[in-house]
């Protein structure tokens, strides 16, 4: 008898519990309820079924079936491109994270603006850059650099007119350049590398119009013209003498004749 009053309590206890807890369960569901009432009251009673991230998804990644389920949300509380349809997400890669529980986008999946556009023909590689390397930290995406490199011995230009892709500066708010990307010749990617590693780059920012030469060329030319200037100036002057006339005629030593003019002296000689 007195072991089946044990259990009698025990099954009477279980079923107190039991109730307890359906009973708060009950009354929090009736505050969720609650609260969703007085927020649709509020913002508005439309509800629209849409696709939700089940787990956290990563930029890159593509959409799967296991990675969306569809939830209720309030219609005004929802971003203007949310996905309602897992047709329109499923099988598109995410152009940003997405963290768990959040509406997904047709925008997540759209191509970020700061995607390089490599040109026809070039290949895009990185290299490292402080700012009193990269004049200052001037170098911004779109312009054309002259790219050095340096060693204990000796100075190289090794790439004329790089085209500038993307810099840390550029992609991070506030940022110094730490990194440039070129965009080179893909048979010089290797000796770009190799540079990198072994010796310091610069960067150089010819003039709007094109740099100078190096080859002097400049230079010859002006030392060129001054020649030229004197070879022109020596026919000027034997234009002025010859617009003067004859030439003044040096007079004949003390006690000499003068020569005789239009061939007298021949003519004497024959009298």
């Amino acid at each position: 008898m007195a072991i089946n009053k044990t259990k009698w309590g025990a099954l009477a206890c279980g079923l107190c519990c039991a109730l307890c807890v359906a009973l708060y369960l009950a009354s929090v569901r009736g505050e969720v309820d609650a609260a969703r009432a007085e927020a649709l009251e509020r913002y508005g009673g439309d509800q629209v079924e849409v696709c939700v991230a089940k787990r956290d998804l990563a930029a890159g990644e593509v959409v799967d079936a296991s990675a969306v389920v569809t939830k209720m949300w309030v219609a005004d509380l929802l971003p203007d491109t949310a996905v309602t349809d897992s047709s329109q997400i499923i099988g598109k890669r995410l152009g940003s994270n997405v963290i768990k529980g959040e509406v997904l986008c047709s925008r997540r999946t759209e191509v970020s603006d700061s995607e390089l556009a490599v040109p026809a023909g070039m290949a895009a590689i990185s290299v490292p850059a402080r700012p009193v390397q990269a004049v200052g930290g001037s170098v911004e995406p779109g312009m054309e650099v002259d790219v050095y490199a340096t060693g204990p011995v000796s100075t190289t230009k090794l790439v004329g007119g790089a085209l500038v892709l993307a810099t840390s500066a550029a992609s991070e708010s506030g940022a110094t350049a730490e990194w440039v990307t070129l965009a080179v010749e893909p048979e010089r990617v290797q000796e770009v590398v190799a540079a990198a590693q072994n010796l310091e780059l610069y960067f150089a920012l010819p003039a709007l119009g094109g740099s100078t030469p190096s080859d002097g060329s400049t230079g010859e030319g002006v030392r060129d013209s001054a020649p030229q200037g004197q070879e022109a100036a020596e026919p000027s002057a034997s234009a002025e003498a010859s617009l003067e006339g004859p030439a003044a005629e040096t007079p004949p030593a003390s006690g000499q004749p003068a020569a005789p003019e239009n061939g007298a002296m021949g003519e004497g000689a024959n009298l």
